[in-house]
């Protein structure tokens, strides 16, 4: 709960608050792994199709959110789909704990100082943004959304 505050607060900063929308270059990025080590964003993944997912281990519906993309993902990943769920002001420990728990294999990043979720504008989670392979946001979801939408979704990604 510390880190969404924290977030928040960093958003309400007097209107120097980051306001990504449909259309926006999706900020790059770069974050430690779970288990690959670091993974830059855009880096080798230019030119593929980005769903970000921003989550923390509070967030009462990102659990079934994070096994519903599991099923997307599953899905599409041959046609290059990338899920990227970061974690918004959590240790290792406590995502690693959380990971295991919910059982979903896409990548998992750490911002344990919440600095990409600023970057992103984040001021509630789950917040995910569908990222075309040219970098553009072309769909952002605030807040709960089931399985239909991630699917609908990634899949104009994917045209």
């Amino acid at each position: 709960m510390i880190a969404l505050l924290a977030v928040v607060a960093a958003a309400c900063d007097g209107g120097s608050a980051v306001r990504l929308n449909v259309g926006d270059v999706a900020p790059a990025f770069a974050a430690p792994t779970l288990d690959a080590g670091p993974l830059a964003f855009p880096g080798e993944l230019r030119g593929r199709p980005v769903v970000i997912r921003f989550w923390a281990d509070w967030c009462r519906f990102c659990a079934d959110e994070m096994q519903a993309i599991e099923g997307v993902w599953q899905r599409h990943r041959q046609q290059g789909l990338v899920v990227l769920a970061i974690n918004a002001g959590q240790s290792r420990q406590e995502v690693e704990a959380f990971i295991r728990r919910i059982g979903v294999d896409y990548p998992v990043l750490l911002d344990d100082q919440a600095t990409i979720s600023r970057r992103y504008g984040v001021v509630g989670l789950p917040t995910t943004y569908f990222v075309d392979g040219d970098g553009r946001i072309r769909g952002k979801l605030l807040g709960e959304a089931d399985a239909a939408t991630f699917e609908r979704l990634a899949g104009e990604l994917l045209r």
